[in-house]
């Protein structure tokens, strides 16, 4: 049900006309007004545009039989207390990234992305068909909630930092802003991490209170200014290599909605998902380069050494991670699994591709 659900969402967004499988039903439809918030700030460049563009997109493609009212981080709930309001019914819906939820089970983070996980590819094919939205129905239901992915930035950069990072002993002691199982090996590195939402993080770094950041990428990163705190933007980041951003919905309230609805909502949230994702990586270039040229940023790339240190620190969060419950075991089995086998194609298809068409073009 799940499979065919996806299979026709990503064939119709794909084409470019969510819309026309979903003229109303013959019979009137009841009309109904569904809340979302967000862990976003309005107008925020990037994911939070994202965000209220999904919000539009529903009740656009319901011709307002679904009406949208969308609150963004702050309007109507902290960024972190939307997980509760959801819940516990007083919204319909969230649009935020799960791994901000790992205290409530770790096993949230795999759904938005682990430290050395899958590309937003690799994540994509886990989660549509291979058992990954099982799994995350399995884990969201626990909470009440039904959760869908609305959103990906691709692989994205390390941070930034006011210093140079030439071995794992430069982490020790740093202030440093990263959420999900990435902030738990940065820890096992030294570093004191700091969970802060994303309206919150320039002030922390121009002030001092951390010393040290993550956030999305070039296109994500410009708007915020952080070249203006810190000067060294170092890349791959190991904590977020890829996958998805999620639209959590009440549960009761989900089950409550026809078929047609359903169907609706899951179309809409696989457009944006796609739309998101493309958007970065059409983007992310551009801005890089403009920061590099015009605010004197410094590209840096993570040291071999330095990776080494980042795999063996996350090979021990796992191990911590799959202790928690059987279910933390029974996602992280089918998630290292299948990023295995889905990275091995990768390894010797688009990865192997990249790698000669870059080194004959000299990108």
């Amino acid at each position: 049900m799940e499979r065919r659900k996806f299979l026709t969402g990503a064939a119709i967004a794909g084409a470019g006309v969510a819309a026309a499988p979903f003229a109303a039903p013959a019979l009137a439809q009841e009309r109904r007004e569904m809340t979302v918030v967000s862990t976003w700030p309005r107008d925020f460049p990037g994911l939070g545009i994202s965000a209220q563009r999904l919000c539009a997109r529903i009740t656009e493609v319901s011709e307002g039989r679904i009406t949208v009212n969308y609150f963004a981080a702050g309007e109507r709930v902290g960024a972190f207390d939307s997980f509760d309001e959801v819940a516990s019914g007083n919204a319909q819906a969230y649009i935020g990234a799960d791994y901000y939820w790992k205290g409530k089970h770790p096993g949230f983070a795999y759904f938005t992305s682990v430290p050395l996980g899958m590309t937003t590819v690799e994540w994509n094919a886990w989660i549509k068909f291979k058992g990954g939205q099982d799994l995350w129905d399995e884990m969201s239901g626990e909470f009440g909630l039904k959760a869908l992915p609305c959103g990906a930035t691709g692989t994205q950069m390390g941070g930034w930092f006011n210093k140079e990072v030439n071995s794992a002993e430069d982490f020790k002691g740093l202030k440093f802003r990263m959420p999900g199982l990435g902030g738990d090996v940065i820890a096992k590195l030294g570093a004191s991490v700091v969970s802060l939402p994303g309206g919150q993080i320039y002030e922390n770094l121009v002030s001092g209170a951390i010393d040290a950041t993550e956030w999305v990428g070039p296109y994500n990163d410009y708007f915020l200014k952080f070249y203006e705190a810190a000067k060294y933007y170092y890349y791959p980041g190991m904590h977020e290599p890829g996958g998805g951003l999620a639209f959590g919905m009440n549960k009761s309230w989900w089950t409550s909605l026809t078929k047609w609805e359903q169907d609706l909502i899951t179309v809409c949230c696989m457009e944006e998902h796609a739309a998101q994702y493309e958007e970065a990586q059409a983007l992310n270039g551009e801005y890089l380069q403009k920061m590099i040229t015009e605010n004197g940023v410094v590209l840096k790339e993570f040291s071999d050494d330095v990776y080494d240190a980042f795999a063996e620190a996350a090979a021990a969060v796992f191990e911590e991670t799959r202790a928690h419950s059987a279910l933390a075991t029974k996602i992280d089995d089918s998630f290292q699994m299948n990023l295995r086998e889905i990275g091995g194609y990768q390894k010797i298809a688009e990865v192997a591709f990249s790698n000669q068409r870059n080194r004959v073009l000299g990108i």
